[in-house]
């Protein structure tokens, strides 16, 4: 019975300490520069950047490990998308009007919209491939 309890209490401080590892890999993240084919969308321009496309919004905010992360991948997604399709950032810091209009609870949250209306919503951290067959699938 001791034997036990003594294992797992090392297994239990075993997962703690490879958690906080983690952590501290995810909050030394860099911020990544934004692809040229990336809109920063805001409370002014919403509407207009939205109204007759496809657009994969992503609500983020600096802070945030996992939504830099996906930046990398937002921008391969931007790289790749033709036509009317495109992906949208909107820093929840700066226009908490939208975050609140879209009903955002986490970050990061993706919206996908079409012509300025949600078709889709994904939170936390996702693949290139499953954004892009998304995005196909409402294209």
């Amino acid at each position: 019975m001791q034997t036990t309890l003594i294992v797992i209490g090392v297994l239990i401080a075993a997962l703690f300490i490879f958690r906080s590892i983690a952590m501290a890999k995810m909050k030394k993240t860099p911020l990544v520069a934004d692809h040229e084919k990336v809109v920063t969308l805001t409370e002014q321009n919403f509407q207009q950047k939205t109204k007759g496309k496809v657009v994969l919004v992503d609500f983020w905010a600096s802070w945030c490990a996992p939504c830099r992360m996906m930046a990398p991948v937002l921008n391969d997604v931007a790289s790749e998308l033709n036509g009317n399709s495109h992906v949208g950032k909107v820093d929840i810091q700066q226009y908490q009007s939208l975050a609140n209009q879209f009903k955002v609870r986490s970050i990061p949250t993706l919206i996908l919209l079409k012509n300025g209306k949600e078709v889709n919503r994904f939170v936390g951290i996702k693949s290139k491939d499953f954004l892009l067959k998304e995005i196909a699938k409402v294209g």
